[in-house]
């Protein structure tokens, strides 16, 4: 029996983190309610960097996991950044942590987690140490990943053959995009800096801006209305699918779709694509079969590590996606970094200072020059006088 029906009334209040309970399973969904100060409390195995990012953001008091947020399966990142942003992370506190209600106070001390004076559940806090020790063990644990990402391409090549190769099953849409340019924004790494690095080339292009799920909102957000919005609906905000974007649900190969209720109760129409890949490999294959020019992509999985965050499932078929897009596609993920500006203030304004002293001296050295520099200098003089007029007048 786990820790739950303990009692401890004795409890030490050095170290003690201590906020209201935000519970859910998902962490994405947690992200939606989840303010400063806030415990949030997940169930969430091999912590990516993504879902990581956003609870950093969310600033919580501590995060509390029921299930290890690294396995060892491959080196994720996301106990790295909780660590490294300061907040308190404890790790496999089993199933019963799932059970506490939501609102209610709690209380972290070196692990255990207590509801008033209950202990709830007992977990291990992760440090800096304990995370690199994790990351080096995962990362001698890659080549099964590698074989399993091998063995799942096949499956998938095989199951979607006709949509890879012929776009067989790729339903009719109302928005018009043979031969414009797409834009498909993802929740990914770095997608809202280079939504904003991106704007010279939305406004000069107008592409099609498609958002894959909450990508929507972030479009949203940045701006300018979304196109089209494509997902299975669980993290997208209920203003996005009521903007007036075409909206495509994305549903499993049998037919089922969870977020298709939501939709229909919002009265929204809408489009099903029933396929196995992911929401932005769907927005991919869709945009390409109706005839993109060509394709950009923000916040999408590109590398090994980001794949194996979505799990092996979802590596083929991104994988295979980006063979079957080719040339079209464009990675504008980590833009924002490749032109960051690194002028600083004091160096813009020494720069402004030596353009217009370099302009006075080519002004000095022509006939003209010397008149308008004369002129100038009269026109000085005369506001001078009449300034000095004004204060001694009064």
């Amino acid at each position: 029996m786990r820790a739950s029906l303990r009692k401890r009334t004795a409890v030490p209040e050095a170290g003690v983190v201590a906020g209201p309970a935000r519970v859910d399973p998902r962490t994405k969904g947690l992200t939606k309610r989840l303010r400063p100060g806030d415990i949030a409390v997940i169930d969430h195995l091999d912590l990516d960097r993504v879902s990581a990012e956003a609870l950093v953001a969310c600033q919580p008091a501590a995060v509390l996991n029921a299930a290890r947020s690294t396995s060892g399966r491959y080196p994720n990142l996301g106990p790295e950044i909780l660590v490294g942003a300061g907040i308190p992370l404890v790790d496999d506190l089993g199933a019963d942590v799932m059970s506490l209600t939501e609102g209610h106070r709690l209380r972290v001390v070196d692990g255990s987690v207590f509801e008033g004076e209950t202990l709830v559940a007992e977990g291990v806090t992760q440090t800096a140490e304990t995370v690199a020790a994790a990351m080096e063990e995962a990362r001698a644990g890659l080549s099964v990943q590698l074989e399993s990402f091998a063995a799942n391409t096949m499956d998938y090549l095989r199951r979607e053959r006709d949509l890879l190769l012929d776009g067989v099953g790729v339903p009719d849409i109302r928005t018009e995009i043979d031969g414009r340019q797409v834009l498909i924004v993802v929740r990914g790494y770095h997608y809202k800096e280079d939504l904003v690095t991106l704007r010279p080339y939305i406004r000069e292009y107008r592409p099609v801006l498609i958002g894959v799920d909450g990508g929507a909102d972030a479009i949203l957000d940045a701006g300018w209305r979304p196109d089209m919005i494509v997902g299975d609906m669980d993290s997208v905000s209920d203003r996005a699918l009521t903007c007036g974007a075409e909206v495509i649900v994305h549903a499993y190969r049998d037919g089922r779709a969870p977020g298709l209720a939501r939709v229909e109760q919002l009265d929204v129409p809408h489009v099903v694509f029933p396929a196995t890949g992911t929401s932005e490999d769907v927005a991919m294959l869709l945009a390409d079969d109706k005839g993109a020019e060509l394709i950009v992509a923000v916040g999408t999985h590109a590398t090994l590590v980001e794949f194996l965050d979505k799990g092996r499932s979802g590596m083929a078929s991104t994988f295979l996606t980006r063979l079957r897009v080719g040339s079209k596609l464009v990675d504008a993920k980590g833009v924002s970094r490749l032109y960051r500006n690194r002028i600083s203030n004091v160096q813009l304004t020494l720069l402004v200072l030596a353009g217009l002293l370099a302009l006075g001296v080519a002004l000095a050295s022509t006939a003209a020059g010397q008149t308008m520099i004369g002129l100038i200098g009269a026109r000085v003089d005369d506001m001078t006088s009449w300034v000095r007029g004004l204060f001694d007048g009064l």
